[in-house]
């Protein structure tokens, strides 16, 4: 299905006479109230106008800048023709989530940041467009799914993350009986309990879930492997299995006063805040007339400011010991935040979590910042500077340093598993890890890392899986 008049006659000059339009997005005194999405999706036309801005490179930039290599062009193309179903069909060629991950990718570091237009002009709005093709295509004409004819080869997915949900897509497709196995009482891993339904809605997580049960995947929730059912059970009634059980074990603040009433991690406070009360057990973290202090300058502490916020703290600031141009943090999301009142203070390094006169948290010991050299990530060092010391009032502090995998336990059957020094899981360039018939990806392997990243690795492990014992079946 596709709209009236959609032959709109294109130009090599679209990218100059069209400026780049941003989606609608709801006012920031309305969206602090709730938590749903601050984005609408395009109409027909704008989307149209949007998708002519592309010139068609031959040597597509943003799809080499794309993790998955999607083949952008092809459905910009589609697009500014009106096709819009068959544009979304290009996108869910290599991506088994396009309608999640353009929700939640930083385009402007990845498709957008290498549009060839950044040269002369703003990039084509990739992101907004891929969310919309996909959003029509639910909506007008959504895709007859009915399971594969089975090949007689069974899959074990351990995490119901994009990684799994990936890899489990990828393989149901191929004909494989494959089972999900899930801990938590929500599938979705990170995409439902730590990315806030502003950004992501539970609602698309769920229809995802839902076109994987129309593949045949069996979800089995609430069932933790290695303590509900034995890993070794579950390698001996499978032909392959997939680790994508994600990275949940928050690093520490490493300072004095980390352990006060009222510090946080920032994991535990999304989850309390964006998962419905009772689905999954949380202590309530309350932050409502209070002022909150957030360490961090990622994704994570930009998710942890714009919650707070919502939930009624009566300030939200952001401490960053570099400075903006150097904030790993998506640019979008922080802009957001700031238009919600969050307030950030870079160059600012944390050393000591204060107590007041009733023990609990009352305030953050910070010293000014000055950038020296590159380090090995490639980003200025920064360099306390001698006698800048302060104090940030703060009635709860979260930090949000990031999180590192969980380390398997020596006396658990996962200890077979060769891990890294920091607890990542070692796999080979097919993602097989050191123990046979055992595949892994995502946060697991890599650390905390995009959505994107995972669901590439998630794919790539299903076409190895493939190769290995689906060819020889």
């Amino acid at each position: 299905m596709n709209p009236t008049g959609a032959n709109v006659p294109r130009s090599k000059y679209d990218w100059i006479l069209v400026s780049r339009e941003a989606p609608p997005k709801r006012n920031a005194s309305q969206r602090v109230l709730d938590y749903d999405e601050i984005y609408a999706i395009y109409d027909e036309e704008t989307a149209q106008e949007q998708a002519r801005r592309c010139i068609q490179c031959p040597n597509a930039l943003c799809s080499q800048a794309c993790p998955l290599s999607n083949r952008i062009p092809e459905w910009l193309a589609l697009t500014a023709e009106g096709k819009f179903v068959e544009a979304s069909r290009v996108s869910g060629k290599t991506s088994n989530m396009p309608e999640i991950c353009s929700r939640v990718c930083p385009q402007e570091r990845l498709c957008e940041g290498a549009c060839i237009l950044n040269c002369r002009t703003d990039p084509v709005s990739i992101g907004a467009i891929e969310r919309f093709i996909n959003e029509y295509a639910f909506a007008h004409c959504p895709e007859v799914i009915t399971p594969e004819a089975l090949n007689g080869l069974r899959a074990a997915i351990i995490g119901s993350g994009p990684a799994g949900m990936a890899c489990a897509d990828e393989l149901a497709k191929l004909g494989y009986q494959v089972t999900m196995f899930e801990s938590m009482a929500l599938p979705g891993g990170l995409l439902v309990n730590g990315i806030p339904s502003f950004k992501l809605e539970k609602a698309v997580v769920a229809r995802r879930m839902g076109v994987l049960a129309k593949r045949g995947v069996e979800l089995k929730l609430g069932v933790t492997v290695g303590k509900d059912i034995p890993l070794s059970e579950v390698i001996a009634t499978h032909d392959a299995v997939f680790l994508g059980h994600g990275a949940q074990r928050a690093k520490d603040a490493g300072i004095p006063g980390e352990d006060l009433p009222g510090v946080e991690q920032a994991l535990p406070f999304l989850i309390q805040k964006n998962v419905a009360p009772g689905v999954v057990a949380a202590r309530e973290i309350d932050v409502r007339g209070r002022s909150v202090a957030v360490l961090g300058g990622g994704d994570t502490a930009m998710d942890c400011l714009r919650t707070a916020l919502r939930a009624g703290a009566t300030s939200a600031i952001c401490l960053y010991r570099r400075d903006f141009s150097n904030m790993p943090g998506s640019r979008k999301e922080y802009f957001n935040a700031l238009e919600e009142g969050a307030e950030f203070q870079f160059l600012t390094y944390p050393i000591e979590i204060l107590a007041g006169d009733n023990g609990a948290t009352r305030g953050v010991r910070c010293v000014r910042m000055e950038l020296g050299a590159n380090d090995a990530s490639g980003r200025s060092r920064p360099i306390a500077v001698p006698g800048s010391e302060f104090i940030v009032n703060a009635d709860v502090v979260i930090v949000a340093y990031g999180f590192d995998p969980i380390s398997f336990p020596d006396d658990t059957e996962f200890s077979k598993i060769k891990t890294n020094e920091w607890g990542g899981i070692v796999v080979d360039r097919d993602q097989m890890t050191s123990v046979p018939k055992v595949y892994a990806g995502g946060d697991s392997v890599r650390g905390p890392s995009l959505v994107v990243h995972a669901v590439r690795d998630g794919r790539k492990a299903a076409m190895a899986i493939h190769a290995k014992i689906g060819a020889a079946h």
